[in-house]
């Protein structure tokens, strides 16, 4: 079995021509740093949050799941520590960018509003604090970086890049997917205050919805009974670990290998408990 990127969480191998399998681990990055201890049961709350969300919006747009159930992949994958966290997937040309929405005063944005700077070519008006909702969502795009940081970018190198008539059915579709599942968390207690998704084209040129989407790891999770304006709210995403690094840093470096046990836990905690908030279980 070929196995084409260890990335900071997902192993893709490839099985044929058109197909993936992908294989959600327990690993944990922070700060573009994969932890030298993993999470226990991540992966799996990951895989099925993501698949949740991917049956959720599959009439907004297409997505590349096709099976999780191991039976439909090769025997190498029929095994216990496969399960639950495998996906069989269509294989995509992949758009070199992280599309990311942001619905929040919250991050690297509100970095850049704090010094009156623009973020990704937008020029944020208004008078915000830290975690309060902004007008209206914005779309802010990256770099896709596999070592190292992303690289926030504007519009305008997006268009540069895929054209004006697929760049606009990117921001079309994001900003789509943010509004129907901003809602349908908000009823169950959760707010999204910002989400990445990636995209990639098929082999008729069709735009599907790749990756994953709407998790603890690819969003900003927040707790509605705690939320804020002007603190950093709870949350249910690995914001727990940023904080416990941020807080805890050696002669003024993050100490990536020495994250506590009991922080790892509170983590996985975290990640079980939004899973059973979004699906009432």
């Amino acid at each position: 079995m070929k196995k084409i990127v260890s990335g900071k969480v997902r192993d893709v191998y490839e099985v044929t021509d058109d197909r993936l399998v992908i294989v959600t681990t327990d690993r944990i990055s922070a700060f573009d740093v994969i932890l030298s201890k993993p999470v226990t049961g991540k992966g799996k709350i990951l895989n099925a949050v993501a698949l949740f969300w991917f049956d959720f919006t599959k009439g907004v747009i297409p997505n590349h799941i096709i099976s999780s159930d191991l039976k439909d992949m090769p025997e190498y994958f029929q095994k216990e520590e496969f399960e639950g966290r495998t996906i069989l997937v269509k294989k995509l040309k992949i758009l070199p960018f992280e599309f990311i929405v942001r619905g929040y005063m919250f991050g690297h944005m509100w970095e850049a509003y704090s010094k009156n700077q623009e973020f990704c070519g937008h020029k944020i008006e208004g008078d915000y604090k830290l975690a309060e909702i902004l007008a209206a969502p914005i779309f802010t795009p990256s770099t896709k970086a596999h070592v190292g940081h992303d690289e926030y970018v504007s519009e305008e190198n997006v268009v540069s890049t895929i054209g004006v008539e697929l760049a606009e059915r990117v921001k079309k579709v994001c900003l789509e997917l943010y509004d129907v599942c901003y809602k349908y968390a908000y009823i169950k207690g959760i707010i999204i205050a910002d989400t990445k998704f990636e995209f990639g084209l098929d082999t008729k040129g069709n735009l599907v919805l790749a990756d994953e989407i709407f998790t603890p790891d690819s969003s900003r999770f927040w707790s509605i009974s705690d939320y804020k304006v002007g603190s950093s709210p709870k949350s249910y995403d690995k914001q727990f670990v940023r904080d416990w690094l941020l807080s805890n840093k050696v002669n003024n470096e993050m100490q990536f290998d020495n994250v506590p046990d009991e922080i790892l836990k509170k983590t996985a905690d975290i990640y079980a408990e939004c899973f059973r908030r979004l699906r009432n279980v």
